[in-house]
């Protein structure tokens, strides 16, 4: 079994089929005069702006208007006068315009390359796609015709590129592979626009892999099966009917407003661990993040992210999501999470002191890092600061006036910023009984429903004997719940819920009668939660 990451959901079953990168030797191509070689570029150019825009039109039809805007983009970028007329300065020093070309492409190529932010990242793909395409013409060259592989193939590649990925006609393509490329890889986002099931960063798969092998690809696991048995050829076709099943009875709630029978608006939002599963979000229809869990980015790791580092996850998760609202959580650790170089004392017992809040608001400089970090970003998009295990008022007081003060600093640094509402994670029973005196401070609630439930009944679900306890529906969860979201009706404040119950399809009438806002759940409940809702008074 080879390993990758997961970029498109589903799962393939077909015959392989390698797509070999043309190989683009310009070494023997001689230099005429300027002028030549100049209306050979030029001819080249124009030949390259009407084979993308058909390109374009194709993706139009098999993956939408969004994707082909990916291939539009390179019309532009090519168009630019400044890049042609540097092309145009080293033709005239002596180059032939395929060198001419290489060389800008390169700049520009590494220049993008170099940058830290990941979405400036994928603009240096896109100018190797404009690059390769450019040069192939100039020679030559015809394109490897994907749009001719026959039903039930499984396409392997290094990468692929837009250009090449608008070719795919999915009803022939059971799944693709490819060597590099993460989630938010153009080739990633193509792939679920189509719908077909993708493993990407499969390392060395186009030499490991044969032509016409036989494999199974599990798109969710970024899973490679070579050579598969007829009992696993079984397990995932079954698989396979079962998930196309299940999605096409779901898809009818993709991007659907989420509404009761009554005509009562709610919105159904993802909880996101790391930058890059913003995408899954957006891949699953949800209308916003209810939760970015900001404390994987601190583990892992011997130092601290940077203000730049989280800046950039922050600014990411943002323009992913494109205006809709993003809920961060701001760092939310104790002495139960290993990282060292925060020096977090070990406790007898961590779920009951000095993290999340209390640990921030003692570590000034660290807590303003992020703070800072998410002001920026928040010019962005609709972001939303949340503070997690509040159990006072002074809390978010406090925190309030930190978030106050590191705006002043940034107004006087001269840096871009946007002032954002701040609000409470509800998570413990000190915070949903004060719910009252803590909407007049906030701007919003979300009910952190995992430990709200744990701290209530004084359960650790971890532990066998009490585990069964541990229950959303226990009577004193329930009257917490009901008791936030209706002190937070009275102060007129928006309340979500970002843990599991907000999933619950038993529970969900129950939230909707009380008057809860936004469902905030894995992405891959995002359809489910709101077609219950949907199917709800």
């Amino acid at each position: 079994m080879l390993k990758g990451i997961g970029a498109s959901q589903g799962f393939g079953i077909g015959k392989a089929i390698i797509i070999e990168d043309v190989k683009l030797d310009y070494s023997a191509v001689k230099y005429s005069d300027a002028e030549s070689e100049k209306a050979r570029l030029s001819k080249a150019v124009e030949d390259f702006i009407s084979e993308t825009k058909h390109m374009a039109d194709e993706l139009k039809l098999t993956a939408g208007e969004k994707e082909a805007e990916i291939l539009e983009g390179h019309i532009t970028m090519l168009g630019d006068p400044f890049m042609l007329s540097q092309m145009n300065d080293s033709i005239d020093a002596g180059n032939v315009a395929e060198a001419a070309a290489d060389s800008v492409f390169q700049m520009f190529y590494d220049m993008f390359a170099s940058v830290e932010d990941e979405l400036m990242r994928q603009r240096a793909s896109d100018v190797k796609d404009i690059r390769d395409t450019l040069l192939r013409i100039l020679l030559g060259l015809k394109s490897v015709d994907i749009s001719a592989v026959p039903k039930g193939s499984i396409l392997i590649a290094k990468d692929f590129t837009p250009s090449m990925t608008s070719q795919i006609k999915k009803e022939n393509v059971s799944a693709i592979i490819t060597e590099i490329g993460g989630v938010t890889s153009h080739s990633a986002i193509l792939a679920r626009a189509m719908g077909i099931p993708a493993a990407l960063s499969v390392l060395n798969s186009t030499e490991i892999i044969s032509d016409g092998d036989l494999l199974i690809v599990d798109g969710f696991k970024g899973e490679v099966i070579t050579e598969p048995t007829g009992d696993q050829i079984k397990e995932y076709t079954l698989k396979q009917e079962a998930y196309l099943k299940e999605k096409e009875s779901l898809n009818v709630y993709f991007n659907k407003p989420t509404i009761t029978k009554s005509g009562l608006v709610k919105k159904v939002y993802g909880n996101i661990g790391k930058a890059e599963d913003a995408q899954n979000v957006v891949q699953n229809g949800g209308e916003g993040i209810g939760l970015f869990r900001t404390e994987f980015l601190f583990m892992d790791r011997d130092r601290a992210p940077t203000e730049q580092e989280q800046f950039e996850a922050y600014s990411t998760v943002a323009k992913t999501m494109d205006e809709k609202e993003v809920i961060i959580r701001t760092l939310d650790i104790g002495g139960d999470k290993n990282i060292p170089y925060l020096d977090i004392e070990k406790e007898e017992n961590p779920f009951l002191g000095h993290r999340a809040i209390r640990y921030c608001l003692d570590n000034k400089e660290l807590f303003k890092t992020q703070l800072r970090a998410i002001l920026r970003a928040a010019v962005f998009g609709d972001i939303k600061i949340m503070i997690p295990l509040v159990t006072t008022v002074d809390e978010i007081k406090k925190a309030k006036a930190l978030i106050k003060e590191c705006a002043d600093e940034l107004e006087n640094e001269g840096l871009s910023y946007k002032l954002v509402p701040v609000g409470v994670m509800i998570e413990t029973p000190s915070a949903a009984i004060i719910s009252d005196l803590l909407a007049k401070e906030a701007a919003f609630f979300s009910i952190g429903t995992n430990d709200l439930t744990g701290y209530t009944m004084a359960v650790d679900r971890g532990n066998a004997k009490v585990s069964a306890l541990y229950d959303c529906f226990q009577p004193s969860v329930l009257r917490a719940i009901e008791m936030t979201i209706k002190n937070a009706k009275k102060e007129g404040i928006p309340v979500g819920m970002c843990g599991e119950a907000a999933a619950n399809t038993e529970l969900i009438p129950k939230l909707i009668e009380w008057g809860l806002d936004e469902f905030s759940v894995t992405p891959s409940s995002i359809l489910q939660t709101r077609k219950t809702i949907c199917e709800n008074e």
